[in-house]
């Protein structure tokens, strides 16, 4: 008798979340049902659903699409039309399943309900509908105990889907007489705008400062080396703030690393075009990087970091995710949240960096403020010479991510519920 079709509709939405999240757990949820003699494999089809985020980069379909794993992929700009008129997209059989692994938490939940199918939600932090899922996977035991007593029987601790990125372990860095530390500017234009500059200063003093250095930048999937030379030429208004400059860029042949940069101050940054470049970074002993969904990402490999905010370019409002970076283009109001930022909400002494943000408490510095390269590099450099507070980080950062094998057990918890619909 063959097997009913089931919709798999992945709700997701950041190239983080994409990367981390929704790529291992499609594999392995495929690799069960390959594995099967032919007669028991399941019927079912695999669909990703983008939702509106303002993290995103406006890449994340063209990524997706590349995998060829999903029989449909919709942009988050088309959400809305697709909870109003779902069959305008697909024809969508009768039964299937929704799995939240990124973005709001919500939307999963109005789409389960629209088209009439049960909802599995991943639950990193918290669980905020458990009234409305029908299962609930969470990180580690702190969420589930976070969850109503009435619903908590819908709630399996399942791990971290993050941590299972640290099994790979097949690249090579001369890590015994050199120290690595990995610069991550920013992924959108606007952000690079700042970033570019800023991050160059911070690699000439760093690399005057110590030659036992090494720095690298994992280029993001948005962005490419012509970028970086436009955001650090005289086109760009912020690099006249700074003196660092790229002498050039060279492609690298058999090597873990793309390119190599050279300043014109002698400093040399390597840098990795694959995405993501986890095995590398997490052989780093520091990064520096700007405010971003990449520190939660950084805080699952456990590498210790030093999260800036530049307050001096606040005025750059365009360079800010969500409603501030859409209203920040109009001048006037560019100037009055600065002024409001900078005079209000900094002084609320508000976590922006997200291990942060979901421990309540500061485990990794955020230097916040009029900082320059000069006094995040000497951060830098002593925090490499006193590894005691490397480590202290580390830790922390560990304690706070759940156990490995998420994966695993989340792909068996899906494959078990399509099962249940055949």
């Amino acid at each position: 008798m063959k097997k009913k079709s089931i919709a798999v509709i992945v709700v997701s939405n950041g190239p983080g979340e994409l990367s981390t999240w929704v790529r291992p757990v499609v594999e392995n949820l495929n690799k069960i049902n390959d594995s099967l003699e032919e007669i028991d494999r399941l019927n079912f089809s695999i669909n990703l659903v983008l939702v509106p985020c303002p993290n995103a980069t406006g890449k994340e379909y063209k990524v997706a699409k590349s995998w060829n794993k999903f029989v449909l992929i919709t942009k988050p700009n088309t959400f809305w039309k697709l909870l109003i008129r779902p069959y305008k997209y697909s024809k969508w059989p009768q039964k299937g399943i929704v799995i939240f692994l990124g973005g709001d938490q919500f939307w999963s939940v109005l789409l389960a309900k629209r088209l009439g199918y049960i909802n599995i939600t991943y639950a990193e932090w918290i669980s905020r509908w458990p009234r409305w899922n029908n299962i609930i996977a969470a990180m580690n035991m702190k969420v589930k105990k976070s969850i109503p007593q009435k619903y908590r029987y819908k709630c399996k601790v399942v791990g971290d889907l993050m941590a299972d990125i640290k099994k790979k372990n097949n690249v090579y860095l001369n890590t015994k007489t050199k120290n690595w530390i990995a610069l991550l500017p920013g992924s959108k234009k606007t952000k690079l705008s700042v970033g570019i500059p800023y991050f160059l200063e911070i690699a000439d003093y760093i690399h005057n400062k110590n030659k036992n250095i090494n720095l690298i930048i994992p280029i993001a999937p948005t962005t490419s080396t012509s970028e970086y030379l436009f955001f650090q030429s005289n086109q760009n208004p912020i690099a006249k703030h700074y003196s660092s400059k790229i002498k050039s860029i060279k492609q690298i042949k058999s090597s873990i690393f793309d390119y190599v940069i050279e300043t014109t101050k002698n400093t040399k940054i390597y840098l990795i075009n694959k995405h993501p470049c986890y095995e590398v970074l997490k052989k780093c002993d520091l990064a520096i990087t700007t405010v971003g969904a990449n520190t939660a990402e950084l805080a699952a490999l456990a590498l210790p970091m030093i999260v800036i905010l530049p307050t001096q370019h606040l005025n750059v409002m365009n360079s800010w995710d969500g409603i501030l970076g859409i209203i920040g283009k109009i001048s006037f109001i560019n100037q009055f949240f600065a002024f409001l930022i900078k005079n209000w909400y900094l002084k609320k002494k508000k976590f922006f960096a997200w291990p942060n943000i979901k421990a309540k408490k500061l485990i990794i510095p955020e230097r916040i403020g009029n900082i320059s390269p000069k006094q995040i590099a000497n951060e830098a450099l002593f925090l490499i010479k006193n590894k005691k507070y490397l480590k202290e980080q580390k830790d922390d950062l560990t304690k706070q991510r759940g156990d490995t094998g998420a994966v695993e057990k989340l792909s068996y918890i899906i494959f078990n519920s399509i099962k249940r619909l055949s």
